[in-house]
């Protein structure tokens, strides 16, 4: 079991949605903090170049900014995950013992959403889980990407607004890169080649936002905005 849990969330100029989803990962804390009292829970934001008011929601929420300047959202969850380790090394927490989760700052998580990752990592090293949009009112798009997307056990989706990994894992693999898109897909297909111990589960399922102006290249509001041209 482990005795620590670190939640990375990567933001650039999130100031509208970044309220709620620090809203929802405290609901998911609180509940955590009942259930698994044993497991420390922390919450690192990752300001990454934001010059809007992102940092004061981050304050008034009370959990850990971090200010960088990468313009890179591979780099922004790295420096979030060293940021974890190193909050760790100083507690004197192991790193078979602390799991690094990750999401996005327009993303809502459930309640059970850290129970589920915890209670995951008894028998896995990482946990992949499944993100639906969130907002999206056009039904024919919508209809289109339910088609394109199942939502079920042993799925075959990778999403950076739902990953958990054990951070000997997440070590021994070399971390997130440095890349402006499919940083999630790169350290996924890593985990993948190192250890047979990972999940592909629904159990944990987030929401992130339908809007169309992402913050990366190649990202959730780029798909959706090009599924949206298909469906014309």
């Amino acid at each position: 079991m482990i005795s620590a849990l670190h939640v990375v969330v990567p933001a650039r100029n999130e100031e509208v949605l970044l309220p709620e989803a620090l809203a929802s990962i405290d609901a998911a804390r609180r509940r955590a903090s009942i259930i698994h009292p044993e497991v420390m829970i922390d919450v690192t934001v990752v300001l990454d170049r934001s010059v809007d008011g992102s940092a004061s929601v981050v304050r008034r929420a009370g959990v850990r900014g971090l200010s960088v300047d990468h313009g890179n959202v591979g780099a922004a969850r790295r420096s979030g995950a060293t940021a974890a380790l190193r909050t760790a090394a100083a507690l004197q927490i192991g790193v078979e013992d602390l799991w690094l989760a990750s999401t996005d700052a327009d993303t809502v998580v459930p309640p059970h959403w850290l129970v589920g990752h915890i209670d995951l990592s008894r028998t896995h090293d990482a946990v992949i889980g499944t993100v639906e949009p969130r907002g999206l009112t056009d039904s024919r798009v919508l209809m289109e990407w339910r088609a394109r997307h199942h939502l079920v056990e042993g799925h075959p989706h990778v999403h950076g607004a739902n990953l958990g990994l054990r951070a000997s894992t997440y070590l021994a693999i070399g971390g997130f890169r440095a890349m402006a898109s499919d940083e999630d897909v790169d350290l996924v297909r890593r985990i993948r080649a190192h250890t047979p111990s990972w999940v592909a589960t629904d159990t944990v399922r987030v929401s992130s936002s339908a809007r169309r102006t992402g913050r990366c290249h190649g990202g959730f509001a780029e798909y959706l905005t090009d599924l949206e041209d298909e469906v014309g």
